[in-house]
């Protein structure tokens, strides 16, 4: 239940964790309104040309899943939706197909990659019920083992499960057994502060942030009003956190999410929601991403991987 920081090596000078050797070569931001659709492109184009080694599953018109680790056995696994990052207005299922491949093999999970439809285009809540459609598919799959759903995300993605978990708990049809949430975009209020030194962000600044938030509220909302945000877009606002699954949370302490998602965990710890924190001294949003072969990106991972195994564990002993 403590939180743990990383110490493997001292931060230097400049802020940013040793392991991290492309910080000085990387943007503050890199989404605006003028790369939007170019950065759309470029995507599509990659995934066209990358061989996905999951299984695609049609959910429902607009939806699917990319599906790891599933098997003819009659034996039910646990599972793990998982939801791609990229601010709402970018990204695809196959982002991050290395860790969705690791846990369906190290856990022997059957891992399921959601494939939302985007902000601006579909604003919320189109996208959470997009995820929450895949969320029922998943449970009602025979060689899943519904008591032991875990969801995940990063960074959107993060705040997105988040938000399932919300819903879920509203509508009681599926019940998750744990949140995974990776430096996880949950308060649409941090677009406006003031005090964040920029000097210190790297993939994701307030720039990015605002295009996102406003993107996914839509023109009727605006980032950070003091009302008329719903709790399920954005997670952070929600009064009542009781009775939502446990969670894992990590960030680093240069990511422009650091405070809103150590917030969020002392909230849920608050509400009687065990939840584990990994404040990653000198990480930027997205580093784990970007630089998967430091030290520091593995450690993370690795803590991921072990937290979703001893989750869906503990979840499968509970409920045999």
């Amino acid at each position: 239940m403590s939180d743990d920081d990383f110490h493997a090596a001292p931060v230097p000078d400049d802020g940013f964790h040793p392991d991290l050797r492309l910080t000085r070569l990387l943007p503050r931001g890199v989404v605006s309104a003028r790369s939007l659709w170019r950065i759309r492109k470029l995507g599509a184009l990659s995934t066209r040309l990358h061989r996905s080694r999951a299984v695609e599953e049609p959910v429902q018109p607009g939806v699917s899943v990319f599906v790891h680790g599933r098997t003819a056995s009659a034996e039910r696994k646990p599972a793990l939706l998982w939801i791609h990052g990229g601010g709402l207005v970018i990204g695809n299922a196959r982002l991050d197909e290395g860790f969705c491949s690791r846990v369906a093999e190290e856990l022997g999970a059957v891992v399921a990659s959601v494939e939302y439809r985007l902000a601006p285009d579909h604003p919320f809540p189109v996208p959470l019920e997009d995820c929450y459609a895949a969320l029922r598919w998943l449970a009602q799959q025979p060689h899943v083992d519904a008591e032991r759903i875990a969801i995940g995300g990063a960074s959107a993605g993060g705040g997105l499960a988040a938000a399932l978990a919300l819903l879920a708990r509203e509508r009681g049809e599926v019940h998750p057994a744990f949140q995974l949430l990776v430096y996880p975009m949950l308060d649409d209020r941090t677009t406006l502060r003031t005090d964040v030194d920029e000097n210190r962000l790297r993939m994701w600044n307030q720039d990015s942030n605002r295009l996102g938030w406003q993107s996914y509220l839509g023109p009727y909302r605006r980032p950070g009003q003091p009302d008329g945000v719903p709790e399920l877009a954005a997670p952070a606002r929600a009064e009542d956190l009781s009775g939502l699954p446990p969670a894992w949370i990590g960030v680093g302490t240069h990511d422009l999410f650091h405070d809103e998602d150590v917030d969020y965990a002392q909230r849920l710890r608050d509400a009687g929601v065990e939840c584990e924190v990994h404040v990653v001294p000198g990480a930027y949003h997205g580093f784990d991403a970007i630089e998967q072969r430091a030290a520091v990106s593995q450690e993370f991972t690795r803590r991921q991987v072990e937290a979703l195994a001893r989750a869906l564990g503990k979840a499968g002993a509970a409920g045999s």
